[in-house]
């Protein structure tokens, strides 16, 4: 109860802080990423330096991201923008590789048929493609959000806020229940979401199947 008294008050501040950096980074993710991964699956020769790109980001340290894009002119910056700028390029990878996977795994005699309907490109992906690959696209987007809870917590280090808050003052005063009380909910979080997100996953794939059998 003491526990809560002492810190209850900052941690859900802290707490919108850090669902507000995450939801608009994974936002931007999907509007950036989908498309990118229907490209794609139109133009091939776009795939290496594409997923290229999204794979180079994954791989660079968390911290130094946060820290490279400090000193870029207008993107850059101390707070949340730097912040939600490195989440989402974190983010990019799951969505345009699940996306990509999701359209071109959907069943080439589906597309025939719908071709053979007098169907257009865009109709085709439209009407047939994405609802489909629905599932797989929404899986993405689960995993990107996961990583990008846990993520943001580094966003503490360059001054916009988030449950990281509470955990860089832990460790800087040795102060375990500050550690607990940015880790307990940064957690929370991330597991709300991915049981969340697996749901309407579930519910979806179950929904698209139903639809192609009916018809």
């Amino acid at each position: 109860m003491e526990f809560i008294n002492r810190y209850g008050a900052e941690i859900i501040k802290r707490a919108i802080e850090h669902l507000y950096l995450v939801s608009v980074a994974i936002l931007i993710a999907i509007v950036v990423g989908i498309p990118l991964g229907i490209l794609v699956t139109r133009k091939p020769k776009l795939k290496k330096p594409i997923l290229g790109f999204a794979n180079i980001m994954q791989t660079i340290p968390s911290l130094a991201l946060f820290g490279l894009l400090i000193p870029v002119p207008v993107l850059g910056g101390i707070g949340d923008r730097t912040a939600i700028i490195a989440l989402t390029l974190y983010s990019l990878l799951p969505i345009i590789r699940n996306t990509y996977t999701g359209i071109v795994g959907v069943d080439p005699a589906i597309r025939e048929a719908g071709t053979g309907m007098g169907m257009t490109d865009m109709q085709l992906l439209w009407q047939v493609e994405l609802p489909l690959a629905l599932g797989v696209i929404l899986a993405g987007v689960r995993v990107a959000a996961v990583i990008a809870i846990g993520l943001a917590t580094i966003a503490a280090a360059i001054g916009a806020g988030g449950l990281g808050v509470l955990i860089f003052r832990g460790v800087a005063t040795v102060n375990n229940q500050l550690l607990l009380a940015g880790a307990i909910p940064a957690a929370a979080i991330a597991l709300a979401a991915d049981f969340g997100l697996s749901l309407v996953e579930g519910r979806l794939s179950k929904s698209t199947l139903r639809n192609v059998n009916e018809d």
